[in-house]
């Protein structure tokens, strides 16, 4: 008698379980596989006090003139130091972040204006007056030298010098006359 049953496709119950067990270990391990790799994309990294200060480190504090926000130390900005913070969490990008920022407090948070025409004003108006700087102490020093060159290079000829004894003549004969 045959102890083995074998079906149609000519495998036994027992290697036809096995079969099944290897491909079933085989799907868990690359379904096991994939979830760290998912982990991983989904940027569930911790964020830092460094990642804050990249952030905050572009804009400026509430309270203080001229302070960059990464290294205030007032009650206000660390506030909005835990506020980034949240909003990093929360997954939100640099430029969103930013973006929220300016709509509640206005343009001074980033230190630039965000209109495209005053912000290329405030950056390039320092360049022009410095250029026209540069070229009305061009111009100035030039002149200065074409003067100072030619009252140099031109001395008072022997007879255009009055001696003194001529000039007192000419001053007394010039007193006289006016009396």
């Amino acid at each position: 008698m045959n102890m083995y049953l074998h079906d149609s496709s000519g495998l036994t119950r027992s290697s036809r379980s096995r079969t099944t067990i290897v491909l079933l270990c085989t799907l868990a391990l690359l379904l096991a596989s994939l979830f760290p790799a998912q982990a991983q994309e989904s940027g569930s990294a911790p964020i830092t006090a460094d990642d804050v200060n990249a952030v905050a480190r572009e804009m400026y504090c509430p309270v203080c003139e001229n302070i960059p926000l990464d290294v205030c130390p007032t009650e206000a900005c660390r506030l909005w130091r835990e506020e980034i913070r949240d909003q990093l969490i929360a997954g939100k990008t640099v430029d969103e972040i930013k973006l929220d920022f300016v709509a509640r407090y206005g343009d001074r948070v980033l230190g630039t204006p965000q209109d495209p025409m005053l912000r290329t004003l405030s950056l390039v108006t320092p360049w022009v007056i410095g250029a026209l700087a540069v070229i009305a102490t061009s111009v100035l020093l030039i002149r200065w030298w074409r003067t100072h060159r030619t009252i140099s290079s031109n001395p008072a000829s022997a007879e255009e010098t009055i001696s003194d004894q001529d000039y007192r003549a000419r001053l007394e004969h010039d007193l006289l006359t006016r009396r």
